[in-house]
């Protein structure tokens, strides 16, 4: 590797070409980027004390043995973006002093420029541009060098930065700007072919993460360590339709690799980190015998991400259940879907099988979202679940594990389900259009979109109550509105909101647009209530709910058929005990372990009691607390580091390293039931960690 530091415009002069691989990113400088150089070379051209302006460096291949007669071919490894950025500058430089023949340089003309530093004299092929660009770049580039009218698919930002240039240009600036040009300095990296390492090269460059995407990096490895043929074959067969098939939407190809290394490998990078765990993939081989290999299997698992996550899919069916996946924001389940596309595609599973699965997936995120479960475990859930499928019973595995999951992992049953969605506050909850509209188009041919009507209070939002609403409530109005009135048994879907507005209830069956009349199944069971009390808004809720166990329907298998999929437990403890195990537990110790059980279970329904030889563990995916019955106190172990606890207090113990029986380095006594509401802040940390941590 050759180093040395250079003028750009020597760089240019001579005859030679720097030509763009084709695997690079194409040029992609903004107005932004162009001003701050343009601006840069006006003021280092007006100040006769700045003698030059470093703008970066430039690395290629140095040529290889060719004919004298042939333009020696330099492979641009870094620096596209400089160098064509200024060759469009020096292009408009050329076309201003070409059309305003009044203006002119010290000592040079427009041919002596364009002769010099863009273009090979006497050649008539493509060897006369000594810049060439790639694909759209290249067309519009050396068209505009030519003076050929640009039509049809061109290069925007070619054209935009060569417009903004050529309009920068005036007599009082031209001679300026040439000199700024002329004091540009780069960094002039030459590599040997065959003892350079390019690859190296470029990530030492790019050590940032800046300048290139994740994808872009991961381009580069894949394809730069190739023979040029190779290259142009891999690129044109797989990456570039690869890149052309997310569209506008480019940005998510690093978003997709990280999900493919997810699926791959049952764990989740980081997205800065993706081009480095995909190096790590590629040299562990994991099948792939091949860089052809591992660039088509890209390939191949693109066109399953941007059908699911860009709602390209085109089978009708399998497109509205995807678009539930995308509505409900479940791109955590997207390596697992894309597996499973996979397996669809291969036919292992039919279509009837392939949407079924897509259908647990939003059921069971769905449940959970109403159940207030929070969201923090699912992509761990999603990256490991499609080990869990056995290929002879593909989906029942699925539904097993689904419904073998607890804790904050779990699938909530009907009875949670319908539950929590009855009291839940639906009217602020991020997917209550989804969750109206999902409700009325059950088994229903013509299907209904929520946004083209207005969520409708039937109990009127206004603060203040009419007093035909207080009478229609009862005495205790005020309370019932408090407690339901964003609750789904009082909201429904109406185009005739404005009529309806905070008329009394009989009023808003009756009217023209009224409930009465709506052809809504939500209106329905409006239609049906005389009045509109607490019992009736419960009523509702309560046929709703029901409908929504089925919208949104849990797996179903038998205890028999679900231990086939059990996995065998290790180091389980033969003896079952209970609370009259533990000798402590009785009179006064036994009602304040009864209270402090009380509060506990009341953390989250996932939270369960096991009673152990020695202790009593409190569990959501594994112990938080552990409690060990005492003479005179409950002794609590915090599974926690003594250092992360907030114990304003000073109450807690640091018991790390000291063998006790339980979990955790904090320890803590409960005496008295009057301390427990401080004994509750600390367990309820414990708990917390252990869901974030999930």
């Amino acid at each position: 590797m050759e180093a040395t530091q250079a003028q750009l415009l020597s760089l240019l002069d001579g005859k030679k070409q720097f030509t763009i691989p084709i695997y690079q990113r194409t040029y992609s400088w903004q107005i932004k980027q162009c001003q701050q150089l343009f601006d840069d070379i006006l003021r280092v051209g007006n100040d006769v004390t700045e003698l030059s302006h470093f703008i970066g460096s430039i690395v290629y291949f140095k040529p290889g043995n060719s004919p004298i007669t042939s333009v020696p071919e330099l492979l641009v490894i870094d620096g596209q973006q400089r160098l064509t950025t200024v060759s469009l500058m020096l292009l408009a430089l050329i076309h201003y002093l070409k059309e305003h023949e009044d203006v002119s340089l010290e000592d040079e003309t427009w041919e002596e420029i364009q002769e010099t530093y863009l273009v090979n004299k006497h050649r008539k092929d493509d060897s006369k541009f000594k810049l060439l660009l790639t694909r759209k770049d290249k067309k519009t580039f050396t068209k505009l060098i030519d003076e050929i009218d640009i039509d049809g698919a061109y290069s925007k930002r070619v054209l935009e930065n060569y417009q903004f240039f050529k309009g920068k240009f005036h007599s009082e600036n031209v001679q300026a700007i040439y000199h700024g040009i002329k004091k540009l300095i780069i960094v002039d990296v030459i590599l040997e072919r065959d003892k350079d390492n390019p690859q190296l090269i470029f990530e030492s460059l790019n050590s940032t993460g800046l300048d290139l995407s994740q994808a872009d990096l991961i381009r580069n490895y894949i394809l730069m360590g190739q023979p040029l043929e190779q290259q142009n074959v891999l690129y044109e067969k797989h990456w570039y339709p690869m890149e052309q098939s997310f569209g506008e939407n480019i940005g998510a190809l690093a978003w997709f690799i990280r999900d493919y290394l997810t699926m791959k490998e049952s764990s989740i990078p980081n997205i800065n980190l993706v081009y480095e765990t995909y190096k790590r993939f590629l040299n562990s081989k994991n099948g792939i015998k091949s860089i052809e290999d591992a660039i088509k299997s890209l390939h191949g698992y693109s066109k399953f991400y941007v059908r699911i996550a860009l709602l390209k899919e085109k089978d009708i069916d399998i497109a509205k259940k995807l678009k539930e996946i995308t509505k409900l924001k479940i791109d955590t389940s997207y390596p697992f879907l894309l597996a499973v596309y996979g397996d669809y595609e291969d036919e292992q599973i039919n279509k009837d099988e392939f949407i079924e699965i897509i259908s647990l997936v939003s059921n069971y995120v769905f449940r959970r979202a109403i159940c207030g479960i929070p969201t923090n475990s699912l992509n761990k859930t999603f990256a490991t679940l499609y080990k869990r499928i056995k290929r002879e019973t593909y989906l029942e595995s699925i539904k097993a594990a689904f419904l073998l999951m607890d804790g904050y992992r779990r699938f909530p049953s009907d009875a949670e389900f319908s539950k929590e969605l009855q009291v839940k506050d639906v009217y602020n909850f991020r997917s209550r259009n989804y969750l109206l509209e999902s409700l009325e188009n059950w088994k229903r041919k013509e299907s209904v979109n929520a946004e083209n009507y207005t969520i409708e209070h039937i109990l009127p939002q206004n603060p203040n109550v009419s007093s035909q609403w207080q009478q229609e409530l009862g005495e205790d109005w005020k309370r019932v509105k408090d407690k339901y009135l964003h609750s789904l048994g009082n909201l429904t879907l109406t185009g005739y909101n404005s009529e309806l507005s905070d008329r009394p209830f009989m009023d808003k069956k009756s009217i023209e647009g009224g409930f009465d009349t709506s052809p809504l199944f939500l209106n329905a069971s409006v239609r049906e209530a005389t009045t509109w009390t607490e019992d009736a808004i419960l009523t509702r809720a309560s046929k709703l709910a029901e409908r929504a166990c089925v919208v949104w329907k849990r797996p179903n298998l038998s205890d028999d058929r679900i231990d086939l999929y059990k996995e065998p437990e290790t180091n389980k403890e033969q003896a079952v005990y209970n609370i009259e195990h533990y000798d402590y537990l009785q009179g006064d110790m036994l009602e304040l372990y009864k209270n402090l059980e009380k509060r506990v279970l009341n953390l989250d329904a996932s939270v369960r009691v096991e009673f152990k030889k020695l202790y009593i563990a409190f569990k959501a995916q594994t112990n938080f607390v552990d409690v060990v019955p005492q003479k005179k106190r409950l002794r609590l172990s915090l599974n926690t580091e003594f250092d992360r606890i907030k114990d304003p207090k000073g109450i807690c113990k640091d018991v790390s390293g000291l063998g006790r029986w339980g979990n955790g380095d904090v320890e803590v006594g409960l005496e008295n039931l009057s301390d427990l509401d401080s004994i509750m802040e600390l367990v309820e940390q414990a708990f917390e960690e252990q869901v974030e941590s999930i």
